[in-house]
């Protein structure tokens, strides 16, 4: 029996290995870099060990570290939770070796399946090689790990070779493994994947299907169970697959297979995950299951039953991510002031209140989950609490994730995985609640006016201006003997944190809190404006600034100032949050200057590069050997 187990891992799933463990009454340890050393999984174990170093590569990454953390605290165990080494057969080889118990399936079948070229010829599939323009759209893979990191579309044939080395240093710096490989890829098709569970003495279940459609840069965003509008043939045909994969490599513990199914229903063998997902919150609430327990039970020598328990309802997922999906996804950093959700909703989180998100790792805050007996049920018990959240931090992708629930596509269930490409600019950038902006004035200038004697003059209206989704609002309100007013909207009540309006005869209630500049109105976050422009100095036309904290990976081939670039055309790639970005030249001209170098920290906002343009005769750009990184 275990008493003492390691999670090789941090952030939400650290915290939530560690809560079945407190149930199971198993003392806890985890590792942190030096970034974390305050996280919450951190805090929360019984001991914790220190990774010395921020950077995937050299903390978490390092096998060998974790492993002698777990000897150091005295660990019996080690789980190693999802990315980073849970699909490393030489990380699961070095924890046995040192005779710890290993929480996940044997070594040879993480080698078999968590490569994914190994694990498509046991399937008897094989991945493209020489790609010719008839093959196009491929896409691009890497061979280990997964959360789309080293993926990438290719439409084009001269964008192969450039995508295959961005892929590379992606899976590199993820996975410490560069491998990738090209397969075709499926346009508008559905990504349904199979929860299996095996245990030592030849028992596999098949626990359902999942519907993973909704992605952003080919990562999951919101997940269901079981995946709707599929046939009892085709859910029977993925099962069994999913069966006859866990049986070819003798699986133990918990595992996905994952499908692609095209429009004419067509199954297509993706990978097989062999770890714990993200979201198998979904499938523990349609079974009633805690997976993590079911895990370290089997490693413990148990066995599963002939068949699992039935299947109850619906259950949805969606994944609340620090990043801005109308400029691209781009990370955030910054304090996460507040998060709480309404009760009878799940909440998997590695972050409380007054936690900073840091540059170094995914963005992930949090994953919500709702069961309900059906579907439609669950979609509004999700979108409900969504809606009734409180967010207070960086930029996240909450109100991008309750319009998708609510969008006509996703509550028919006819989404692929092109629904963002195909909604992103209208789900992103939605208005903002009108009453918002006069909420927050109101609630700002509650008790900053005391009058010393009442004057039979009129009150000078006051103006107040914010900014939020990128647009500018600007309110006014005048100070009365009643009172606060506001034109066509009556102020019932105004303090610094509730304000009530009524407005048409119909009454509305707003919390308001502020952080600085920043203020958050229901779901509502906006940023106030000073009441004059900034008469600092605007950025050159054409600069290109750093739109996140992060590292400057690469800077183009060649590139050099007084090179001629093209629009769209990357100039700088920078490394957060564990996903690499390319920034692009704005306009087609002339690199006029380049301020940064490989290797080097930015902050956000920090010039990188300027593009002036258009101009003729341009220089052109050296062979790219020369001066490249």
């Amino acid at each position: 029996m275990i008493s003492t187990l390691l999670v090789a891992n941090r952030g939400e799933i650290a915290c939530r290995i560690f809560r079945t463990c407190r149930e199971l009454g198993i003392r806890t340890v985890a590792v942190h870099s030096d970034p974390d050393e305050t996280a919450l999984h951190a805090r929360v174990a019984d001991r914790s060990v220190r990774l010395p170093g921020a950077a995937p590569a050299e903390t978490y990454l390092r096998g060998d570290l974790i492993v002698k953390a777990a000897l150091a605290a005295g660990a019996d165990a080690v789980h190693p939770g999802y990315g980073f080494l849970s699909e490393n057969a030489g990380f699961a080889r070095a924890v046995l070796d040192a005779g710890l118990l290993w929480i996940g399936p044997p070594p040879g079948a993480i080698e078999t399946m968590a490569s994914k070229t190994r694990a498509k010829a046991l399937m008897g599939l094989a991945p493209l090689t020489d790609v010719t323009e008839a093959d196009l759209p491929v896409l691009v893979k890497a061979a280990a790990g997964g959360g789309g990191r080293g993926m990438r579309i290719v439409r084009r044939a001269r964008d192969l070779a450039p995508a295959l080395e961005a892929a590379r240093a992606e899976a590199a710096s993820a996975f410490g493994d560069g491998e990738v490989f090209v397969e075709p890829y499926v346009e508008h098709g559905r990504h349904v994947e199979v929860q299996v569970l095996a245990d030592t003495h030849g028992t596999v279940w098949a626990l359902g299907t999942r519907d993973c459609s909704l992605q952003r840069r080919h990562q999951k965003v919101i997940e269901e169970a079981p995946a709707p509008r599929l046939c009892d043939a085709t859910a029977r045909e993925l099962r069994d697959l999913a069966v006859r994969a866990a049986r070819a490599v003798s699986y133990v513990g918990a595992g996905t297979v994952e499908f692609l199914l095209a429009p004419d229903g067509t199954a297509h063998f993706l990978e097989m995950n062999t770890r714990l997902q993200v979201e198998h919150p979904v499938t523990e609430a349609v079974f009633g299951l805690d997976l993590v327990a079911e895990q370290i039970r089997v490693a413990e020598g148990a066995a599963l039953a002939d068949e699992p328990p039935p299947a109850r309802g619906h259950a949805i997922e969606a994944r609340l991510y620090a990043e801005d999906p109308a400029r691209d996804w781009t990370p955030q950093t910054g304090t996460l002031h507040r998060l709480a959700v309404p009760e009878g909703v799940r909440l998997d989180t590695g972050y409380t209140d007054g936690d900073e998100i840091g540059v170094h790792y995914d963005p992930l805050i949090a994953k919500l989950v709702a069961h309900a007996p059906t579907r439609a049920e669950a979609v509004r018990k999700l979108a409900g609490a969504l809606e009734r959240a409180a967010v207070h931090g960086p930029v996240t992708n909450r109100d991008l994730l309750l319009r998708s629930l609510r969008h006509e596509e996703f509550t028919h269930a006819r989404m692929d995985t092109g629904f963002y490409d195909r909604h992103l600019t209208a789900l992103a950038h939605a208005s903002a609640d009108p009453l918002a902006p006069l909420a927050a004035a109101l609630a700002d200038a509650h008790g900053r006016s005391r009058f010393g004697g009442w004057r039979n003059v009129p009150a000078q209206p006051q103006r107040k201006r914010y900014e939020t989704a990128g647009e500018e609002h600007e309110v006014e309100y005048r100070h009365t003997r009643a009172g606060l007013e506001a034109d066509g909207v009556r102020v019932v009540h105004a303090d610094a944190g509730t304000v009530v309006l009524e407005a048409d005869g119909v009454r509305r209630r707003f919390e308001v809190a502020r952080y600085g500049a920043r203020v958050y109105v229901n779901g509502t976050a906006l940023t106030a404006l000073p009441r004059f422009p900034d008469p600092a100095p605007q950025r050159a036309p054409g600069s290109l600034l750093a739109p996140m904290p992060g590292t400057v990976v690469k800077v183009a081939p060649g590139l050099v100032t007084g090179s001629g670039v093209e629009a769209g055309e990357p100039v700088v790639w920078l490394e957060a949050m564990k996903m690499q970005h390319a920034i692009t030249a704005p306009v087609s001209g002339t690199l006029t200057a380049l301020e940064v170098r490989p290797g080097q920290q930015v902050e956000v906002g920090a010039l990188l590069a300027v593009v002036e343009g258009p101009r003729e005769d341009t220089p052109e750009r050296q062979d790219a050997t020369e001066g490249a990184p």
